[in-house]
C-alpha cells in the first residue's frame, strides 16, 4: 500500500472516530478547516469525504457535509486498529527513540505530517503530542505543521540537573528505607552483577551500557512509588542523549566513567550505607552534567 493510500485510510478512520465521539458535528466545518485541524491536504480531505459520501455517512446538501447516520467500524479501513491512546503511545516511543538514536538533532526540522506517516499514526496524534512536549521548551512551532529541534544551552542543562539531583536524592532516601523483603533489594544485587560482567568487556562492548544505565535509574526511581518521577525522567534522558555529539572515544570513556560509579552506588546501597550512597549518586549525576555541558560546548563550537 502507497503512502498516500495508507494516509487517506487513516484520515477516515480518525474523521469516523471523531464523528463518533461528538467531536465532529453536522454540517461539517469547511474543506479548508478540516485540512487544518487533521493537518492534511484539502485532496486528502476531498478523499476523505467522497469516501463517507459514498458509504452513506455523509451527505451533500447545499454544498455542505451533513452527517446520515452514525458511522460504524465497517466504514473505515483496517490500516489502524489501534485507538489513539494506544497510537499517541506508540508514537512517544518511537518519538524518544529517534532522538536517543539520533535520527533527530538540534537544529533539525520536521513536519506532523512526516512523522505520521513515517510512524503510521494519524496526524491528530502526533500534532497533539508534540504541543504538550513543547512545554519542555525543546522544539519550536515554526509554522502550522512544521517544528524545529531547539539547540541548548549551559543554563538550561544546570536547570535540569537541579531537578534531576532532587528527583534522583529523595529517590535514593526511598531505596534505604525499603523493606528487607522488598523484591527490589535483589534486583540491585543482580544489577551489580551485571555491571561487574560489563566492566569485564567494556573496551569492546561500551554501548551494552545503555539498556544498563536505563536499568539502574529506573531502579532507583521506582523506591519513590510516583509516577510523575518516571515522567520526568524519561524526558531527561531524551534531553540528556539528544545533546551528546561525542565521538566513539568520548562515549567509550564517559560509559566506563558512569559504570564505576553505578557500582559504587548500588554497592554502599546493598550495605544499607546511605551516606556514602548519597555521595556516590551526588558524583555521579555531576559528573554527567559536566559531560553534557562539555557536549553543549562541543555544539556550539
Amino acid at each position: 500500500m502507497s503512502r498516500t493510500q495508507n494516509l487517506r485510510q487513516n484520515v477516515v478512520n480518525q474523521m469516523i472516530d471523531s464523528i463518533i465521539n461528538g467531536h465532529l458535528h453536522s454540517p461539517l466545518p469547511s474543506q479548508a478547516t478540516l485540512a487544518e485541524m487533521y493537518n492534511i491536504s484539502r485532496t486528502t480531505v476531498r478523499h476523505t469525504l467522497a469516501h463517507l459520501h459514498q458509504r452513506g455517512v455523509l451527505e451533500k446538501v447545499n454544498g455542505d457535509y451533513v452527517i446520515l447516520r452514525r458511522p460504524l467500524a465497517e466504514d473505515g479501513f483496517d490500516c489502524i486498529t489501534h485507538s489513539l491512546d494506544e497510537q499517541t503511545q506508540r508514537f512517544e516511543q518511537a518519538f524518544y527513540q529517534m532522538i536517543n538514536q539520533r535520527q533527530l538533532r538540534a537544529g533539525d526540522s520536521f513536519t506532523e505530517l512526516q512523522l505520521a506517516r513515517q510512524i503510521n499514526v494519524s496526524p491528530v496524534v502526533v500534532r497533539e503530542f508534540l504541543l504538550r512536549f513543547s512545554r519542555y521548551d525543546l522544539i519550536d512551532n515554526v509554522r502550522r505543521g512544521q517544528w524545529r529541534m531547539k539547540k541548548l544551552d549551559q543554563h538550561y542543562a544546570e536547570q535540569l540537573f537541579e531537578l534531576r539531583q532532587m528527583l534522583e536524592t529523595h529517590a535514593l532516601s526511598r531505596f534505604i528505607n525499603l523493606p528487607v523483603e522488598d523484591p527490589r533489594w535483589l534486583q540491585a544485587k543482580e544489577l551489580l552483577i551485571q555491571h561487574r560482567q560489563l566492566r569485564d568487556t567494556i573496551a569492546t562492548d561500551y554501548r551494552q551500557f545503555s539498556q544498563l544505565d536505563r536499568n539502574f535509574h529506573s531502579l532507583l526511581l521506582s523506591a519513590a512509588n510516583n509516577r510523575f518521577f518516571n515522567q520526568a525522567m524519561e524526558v531527561i534522558s531524551v534531553i540528556f542523549h539528544f545533546h551528546y555529539q561525542w565521538d566513539e572515544t568520548d562515549l567509550k570513556q564517559q560509559n566506563i566513567v558512569s559504570m564505576e560509579e553505578h557500582m559504587a552506588i548500588l554497592s554502599a546501597l546493598l550495605c544499607r550505607n546511605d551516606q556514602v550512597a548519597a555521595r556516590e549518586l551526588l558524583r555521579h549525576l555531576e559528573t554527567a552534567k559536566q559531560a553534557m555541558i562539555r557536549s553543549l560546548k562541543l555544539d556550539l563550537a
